[in-house]
């Protein structure tokens, strides 16, 4: 369970690098700046933490049910930014409440810091704390922007790193519930019948929300056409009075 935990921080560690190679350099450095303020604010809380206490955190199945839900929705965030971004790269004009999940870096990247520093003051006992955390703040600071230009540089094609992007962004998710289940269902299926009216109202639910989506799209393909065509016969007379 615990390689499972590392290699779940590490895809964690990578997604949060993959998102900032969409990012602007002045904006990464800004992002790395944030977590070296983090660090150096929370070592004096991680000196106070115990292997025993950590170890009890995660087999509380109560935080780790909350876990599950915090990586299931940045997962869900991300998993939004690729299809926005996509219709980006398409042409497709994204919509505003959309630009939002780019500027989202990752949330999860700050316990994944918290849990590294801690587990470098266990390893590093007899070294200065504070040296500790300004030694990692500084790796941070600089491997950060580094990792995301490497990035850039190695798949400079959008679409590709978009397409790694989810893939890793759905392998965190998986990873996440798999390590919270912690020989639990995290999410147990309720035992009761079918419910055949609840399930036909979805069935109809379904139905007329696809219909309503049908039939708006063939409208406005229908307004875009007509406009299309008005625009076409303005031109063609335009052309046809100039001599």
């Amino acid at each position: 369970m615990e390689l499972v935990i590392l290699f779940l921080m590490a895809f964690i560690i990578i997604n949060c690098v993959l998102k900032l190679s969409f990012w602007k350099p002045w904006q990464t450095l800004v992002f790395a700046l944030l977590c070296v303020l983090f660090i150096l604010f929370a070592w004096k809380y991680a000196v106070s933490q115990s292997k025993t206490q950590i170890e009890n955190y995660l087999n509380d199945v109560s935080i780790l049910q909350n876990i599950a839900v915090l990586i299931t929705l940045e997962s869900v965030v991300c998993f939004a930014f690729c299809f926005a971004a996509l219709r980006a790269v398409f042409g497709k004009k994204t919509k505003r409440f959309l630009l939002p999940l780019q500027m989202y870096p990752s949330l999860l990247l700050f316990p994944v810091l918290f849990n590294i520093l801690t587990q470098t003051i266990f390893t590093l006992s007899g070294t200065d704390f504070s040296i500790i955390a300004y030694v990692l703040a500084a790796l941070v600071f600089f491997l950060l922007p580094l990792l995301s230009w490497l990035i850039r540089l190695f798949l400079p094609e959008t679409e590709l790193r978009l397409e790694v992007h989810f893939l890793i962004s759905l392998l965190v998710c998986i990873l996440g519930l798999l390590v919270t289940v912690n020989g639990n269902v995290t999410y147990a299926a309720a035992k009761e019948p079918v419910n055949v009216e609840v399930l036909l109202l979805s069935l109809g639910g379904f139905s007329v929300a696809f219909l309503l989506g049908v039939v708006s799209d063939k409208v406005k393909w229908w307004i875009l056409q007509r406009k299309e065509n008005k625009k076409t016969k303005v031109n063609g007379r335009v052309s046809s009075d100039t001599p």
